[in-house]
């Protein structure tokens, strides 16, 4: 059965919502939409770039507009800025055509996959552990609201893309 509804992915940064994305789509042959990509695109400056010289409300509205654009498509797979959360318009605009999926992992393996990635303007600065906790911790509740929940800390990409493409086929 072709999806024809949107997988949507959530999740703090580092849970694997492009590395799966990407799978998923391909394995469905579905177009594949990256959120932090396309604002990068449409800025014309990476996303560090943007909170630095525009603030991070002026991203977020950004982001805002595109999870509306977003949402109005059908059967893609797109891969959500982990803070596109914040907003619930937001969300409303992207499960009105989308199977929302959230995408979880402790911190310490976030951390182990973010560490090597300077466009994680959020994590600058000392402690980046302490502040993936932090912001997990504030996110919480957003994230919670999310039906479907997948713990990738320890799941392999081929298990994890096996489930997220079942569920999305057969909703």
């Amino acid at each position: 059965m072709t999806p024809q509804r949107n997988l949507v992915l959530l999740g703090f940064m580092g849970t694997g919502k492009s590395a799966l994305g990407r799978r998923v789509a391909e394995r469905t042959n579905r177009s594949f939409l990256d959120m932090d990509a396309e604002l990068e695109r449409r800025a014309g400056k990476p996303i560090p770039a943007i909170f630095a010289e525009d603030g991070e409300a002026a991203f977020r509205d950004m982001e805002t507009a595109l999870a509306v654009e977003w949402g109005r498509q059908t059967g893609a797979v797109i891969s959500c800025g982990g803070g596109v959360v914040l907003r619930e318009e937001n969300l409303q605009a992207l499960s009105a055509n989308g199977i929302l999926v959230c995408l979880t992992a402790r911190p310490e393996v976030i951390l182990q996959r973010t560490s090597r990635e300077k466009n994680r303007p959020l994590l600058a600065g000392e402690n980046p552990e302490e502040k993936i906790r932090a912001l997990l911790s504030a996110r919480a509740p957003h994230y919670a609201k999310i039906p479907i929940q997948f713990d990738t800390s320890d799941a392999s990409l081929d298990d994890l893309t096996e489930r997220l493409t079942k569920i999305w086929t057969s909703a």
